[in-house]
């Protein structure tokens, strides 16, 4: 019998190593600009699946945001982790980030593109389903995927964690196809609550399926280790909020891709 249980044990312990998750560097350009992105996927089967786009934050496509995508890739889908600014463009400060960060957030149409052009390379892959794909984005990642909703883009789900939810084009809420989940740290300094209610006021006059998760206690940045432990510098990791908003974020998927 003993003979038997570690015979199942050796079989399952080389199994498990049968699926891997791969990945890769995928260069890609928006115009002229030359793009640098990171796709993520389990290579055991070779049946198309649904594709999740991930948006970094404002410093950049860095380790946390490939992080987010090989996460992505374990539950199943091929994931993959757009580069907003472009190849080798990664603030190093706070001041850069925020100088890079908004040369987008003050023109929506760039940012859209640029998101979208991320979009079509996750639609081509091979392995992708076309017809599910799904967009999430912390911080300015999550005001990006807000953005890439409102272009009218076929996404079946889009996540923001943490990210802004102003736009100055509440009108284009009209052409959002996608349903939408907001993890949002109810004491988020950044997002004041005037911001939440007229996102929440935009997403009801345009009748848009939307969820809307706040976390009481919880700062910016709450998803993200590296922010550190102190709620007082405006940014800071909360493990409850984290655990719980990527759990609302894995049903959520789920749903629309059922």
């Amino acid at each position: 019998m003993k003979k038997a249980i570690l015979g199942l044990f050796l079989f399952f312990q080389s199994t498990a190593g049968w699926a891997a998750v791969t990945s890769q560097v995928v260069e890609y350009k928006h115009g002229d600009t030359v793009l640098e992105g990171y796709l993520a996927y389990d290579d055991a089967t070779d049946a198309k699946r649904p594709g999740v786009l991930v948006v970094h934050e404002w410093k950049g496509l860095g380790d946390y945001a490939k992080r987010r995508a090989t996460q992505l890739a374990e539950l199943g889908y091929v994931a993959f982790a757009a580069d907003m600014y472009g190849k080798d463009i990664r603030p190093q400060t706070h001041e850069e980030a925020a100088k890079q960060a908004g040369i987008y957030k003050s023109d929506r149409q760039l940012m859209r593109a640029r998101i979208l052009a991320a979009l079509d390379v996750l639609r081509q892959h091979p392995l992708v389903d076309s017809s599910k794909l799904g967009a999430i984005g912390y911080c300015f990642g999550g005001t990006t995927v807000l953005e890439l909703a409102r272009s009218g883009a076929d996404l079946k789900g889009v996540v923001s964690f943490h990210g802004a939810l102003a736009t100055p084009n509440p009108q284009d809420a009209k052409n959002i196809k996608a349903k939408i989940l907001v993890c949002h740290g109810l004491a988020d300094g950044f997002v004041p609550k005037e911001e939440v209610e007229a996102f929440k006021k935009e997403m009801k006059d345009a009748n848009v399926g939307m969820q809307f998760e706040g976390y009481e206690g919880a700062v910016h940045s709450f998803t993200v280790k590296e922010a550190g432990d102190d709620p007082s510098k405006g940014m800071a990791y909360n493990a409850a909020a984290d655990q719980k908003s990527w759990e609302s974020m894995v049903a959520f998927f789920q749903k629309v891709f059922a």
